[in-house]
């Protein structure tokens, strides 16, 4: 069960997590945007803090180049969250749409030149999305961090295989979904 109150309070860091998972800019590495997104008692406080001290001993242009290799030429680092488990399946194109379904749902629009399962798009929806007292925001978001748990879980491994800066993101990614989720007690 998601405790929608927790993921709420912790929607800066998902406008962080989109900036870093996209195409590196130089206003991403810009102090104020760890500062303003991440308190020191976060729960992807630490592993921002490795990603962010690691990425700081690249250039620009090395960066965005090690973002290249990582995540457009690296078939096990993909982005696309439904893409470890079905691969090309029906069954993904049925959680594109279902994924489409619930972002148009709470107001945001799909750029038609993306697909749902995204990994910076997810992100982004949880940082702009208005959903809390939504009557049907938890069963939706029971959905949406199914796919990225799931998703990031592979993602993880493969970007640990590769050594990679970005493992330290993920990890704090995972890390504040963690914390989102309830444990339901057993009667």
């Amino acid at each position: 069960m998601i405790n929608l109150e927790r993921l709420y309070h912790y929607k800066e860091s998902f406008g962080f997590f989109t900036h870093h998972l996209t195409y590196p800019e130089k206003l991403d590495f810009h102090p104020s945007m760890i500062e303003e997104s991440f308190a020191s008692d976060h729960p992807a406080y630490c592993h921002v803090q490795n990603y962010w001290g690691l990425m700081h001993d690249y250039s620009l242009d090395e960066i965005q180049e090690m973002y290249t290799d990582t995540f457009d030429f690296q078939k096990d680092c993909t982005l696309f969250m439904t893409y470890f488990k079905f691969e090309d399946a029906k069954e993904r194109g049925q959680m594109l749409a279902k994924l489409k379904v619930l972002y148009e749902m709470f107001g945001l629009e799909m750029p038609e030149s993306e697909l749902s399962d995204f990994l910076p798009l997810m992100c982004e929806f949880l940082y702009a999305a208005e959903w809390l007292g939504d009557p049907r925001s938890e069963q939706s978001f029971s959905m949406l961090i199914a796919v990225l748990e799931d998703g990031t879980f592979h993602l993880l491994q493969s970007l640990k295989k590769h050594e990679s800066p970005y493992f330290h993101l993920v990890k704090g990614l995972r890390e504040t979904f963690k914390a989102c989720i309830e444990q339901e007690v057993q009667a």
